[in-house]
């Protein structure tokens, strides 16, 4: 099995540290608003990659963080002294405190995996939740001399990392950042590549309350430092795979790379770096200001499917850019509805959960997972199988079941007479029509606390709702 690996800028053999047993880390989301569809297939990839390790029969220990401390926008051009800080926005425009934000959004994340059918990785951890190792991991920079002290902060000093013989940011791809180009003065810096350990609120900052006592005075850890110390607590000072979308390539992971090896003896940190590619929206780049952030629950409020945004995000290769328009959700939507009926011609047994002998479809499957995640691919061996008349019916229901632990499409479980079987609204009782028209107004209103606390109404009446891409499904509860 290959993956190209970032660091190395070429694709590699997979040989784990230590055989069968493979860490993974992946950067999960800030949680101070809803993760974009562009987000999503980083997650997505996170979990093929994860399924992929467990088809090929590893055994995976999945870590994955959860950003609910503030950190300034300007660490994304290298500055993490500039900028606005996410959560403190947040939380002023919604007028509650960081805390409340952080709770709402890391709720609905976790809460939203299951719409991908993303499997939870073994441990989710806050930043918030390991501030103390953050500061152990800071002291242990501070003491071998790579850590210094200014007004607003505690910094890392790249320049002393690279005068050991170090090489700073070799992981990135942006020379003009490596050079401090791109980034604000801060005067008190010893160079403008150096980004923060730990933060202090400057004079007539607007704090939020999310602050700890520290051995350098009352503040907050720096964004890049919480993936290095939750990683290492959960992981070892060295593991296997470490996984995050394409923007984090040119400042965040560098600078984990750096903090990480200088504090553990200059140890190799990680020895498979895997970045996903952006997400286009109609031919263009996807952002708030334009409108196009779509979130899971933009896509659900249209009526499609969430499994529909998986099978989207298989039919582009992860580290080529793929550009999303309704039209190709609809599609999709339509090849997985497609795919759904052609699998439940097979029928199923527990015979089936076997796959014997050396199959073609199953090398031809295994081949293209071993291709650096070449999930088109994959995809395209199954519709291939479905077709192929000179396979048993039994023989292809085994190898659906096997493919689709790595595509996770949920094809087995999947009931595609749901919508034949649907009620219709007016066979309802009219306390649950008036519901299901109360929750398509909070849905439309993306209010989707009080759309959930509708659907509990409805199924106290002892009916269940489903949304599709064909319509809403509606069934009495068994």
């Amino acid at each position: 099995m290959k993956f190209y690996n970032s660091l190395s800028r070429k694709e590699e053999e997979f040989v784990p540290i230590n055989p069968l047993h493979v860490g993974m880390y992946t950067c999960g989301p800030t949680i101070y608003s809803f993760p974009t569809i562009g987000n999503w297939r980083t997650y997505t990839l996170s979990d093929l990659t994860f399924r992929t390790l467990k088809y090929f029969g590893y055994e995976v220990r999945h870590v994955m963080n959860l950003t609910d401390v503030g950190h300034l926008s300007g660490d994304n051009l290298g500055d993490s002294s500039t900028g606005e800080d996410r959560m403190a926005k947040a939380a002023e425009k919604e007028g509650v405190d960081a805390w409340s934000i952080a709770g709402k959004y890391g709720r609905d994340f976790l809460d939203s995996m299951s719409l991908l059918n993303i499997n939870m990785p073994d441990v989710i951890a806050k930043a918030t939740d390991h501030v103390p190792e953050q500061i152990a991991l800071i002291e242990s920079i501070e003491k071998k001399g790579y850590a210094y002290k200014t007004t607003d902060g505690v910094y890392f000093d790249v320049a002393k990392y690279e005068s050991d013989g170090n090489t700073y940011g070799e992981l990135s791809t942006l020379d003009v950042i490596k050079e401090g180009a791109r980034v604000e003065a801060n005067l008190e810096k010893k160079d403008p590549r150096d980004f923060a350990l730990w933060k202090f609120f400057a004079k007539g900052q607007k704090r939020h309350n999310m602050e700890w006592e520290s051995p350098w005075g009352m503040g907050f850890p720096g964004w890049h430092i919480e993936c290095s110390a939750m990683s290492m607590k959960y992981l070892g000072d060295q593991f296997e795979v470490h996984l995050g979308g394409e923007d984090l390539r040119s400042t965040h992971h560098p600078n984990e790379i750096a903090q990480s090896e200088c504090a553990t003896g200059h140890k190799p940190f990680v020895k498979y770096w895997i970045h996903g590619a952006f997400l286009l929206v109609d031919g263009g780049r996807m952002g708030k200001s334009l409108g196009n952030a779509y979130s899971i629950h933009d896509i659900m409020n249209k009526g499609y499917d969430p499994l529909s945004l998986r099978y989207f995000y298989l039919s582009g290769h992860y580290r080529k850019q793929i550009n999303f328009t309704w039209e190709a959700l609809d599609s999709a939507q339509n090849g997985l509805n497609r795919l759904r009926k052609e699998v439940a011609k097979l029928g199923f047994s527990e015979l089936d959960m076997v796959v014997g002998g050396d199959n073609e479809y199953k090398k031809s499957f295994e081949k293209a997972l071993s291709d650096d995640l070449n999930m088109p691919e994959a995809l395209a061996v199954l519709w291939k199988l479905l077709g192929d008349e000179n396979v048993s019916l039994s023989d292809k229901a085994s190898l659906v079941i096997s493919f689709d632990q790595v595509l996770g499409l949920k094809l087995v479980q999947e009931e595609v007479s749901d919508l034949d079987e649907s009620l219709s609204i007016d066979q309802l009782p009219s306390e649950v029509q008036q519901l299901i028209k109360d929750r398509e107004e909070f849905r439309k209103q993306k209010n989707w606390e009080e759309a959930d606390a509708v659907r509990n109404k409805i199924s106290d009446f002892g009916y269940d709702i489903k949304d599709t891409s064909d319509g809403l499904i509606i069934k009495p509860l068994s």
